[in-house]
């Protein structure tokens, strides 16, 4: 698996995406790790989830297509999921426990390519060509992060 994109299947879903395999390993180990820092909020706001596994969750329920060009990043070191949204969105993030909104005044991690993902910048979907991100909806994301832990949820340790 050369990207996040290569090998996809219309069931591929967004966990399989996000995990660590011996390919993304073997992938990190050859990029330069050419990696840039992305301006949050002028075009969109990075979603920052912790843990991980519940930004994965709140995506799968909300049947987020994976092959839409969402700008979906996985932060493995942090066990943190950015997500971008619409800019202007952080009041509907709000009181949401493990998340926090960038936008204005912050920046996000970003490879420069999909083949140059690192450990704590992964490309779990990424934009299409030059083609601006896919943003997902603010307000369904929100409420299904703030819907009660799946049994996965539940098990995911805690940072």
């Amino acid at each position: 698996m050369a990207n996040a994109s290569a090998g996809r299947t219309a069931k591929t879903t967004w966990h399989e995406l996000s995990a660590v395999t011996d390919a993304k390993r073997r992938l990190w180990l050859l990029s330069r790790n050419r990696t840039g820092w992305a301006v949050c909020g002028r075009e969109w706001d990075a979603v920052a989830v912790e843990p991980m596994a519940a930004g994965l969750e709140a995506l799968a329920a909300m049947r987020a297509g994976t092959r839409r060009g969402c700008q979906v990043l996985a932060d493995h070191l942090s066990d943190r999921l950015n997500v971008a949204v619409p800019a202007d969105s952080a009041g509907t993030f709000e009181d949401i426990p493990g998340v926090r909104v960038l936008s204005g005044g912050h920046q996000l991690l970003t490879p420069s390519t999909p083949q140059d993902g690192t450990i704590a910048a992964d490309w779990v979907s990424h934009p299409h060509g030059d083609a601006p991100p896919a943003l997902v909806a603010a307000d369904r994301f929100a409420a299904h992060l703030r819907k009660p832990a799946s049994p996965a949820q539940a098990k995911a340790p805690v940072s």
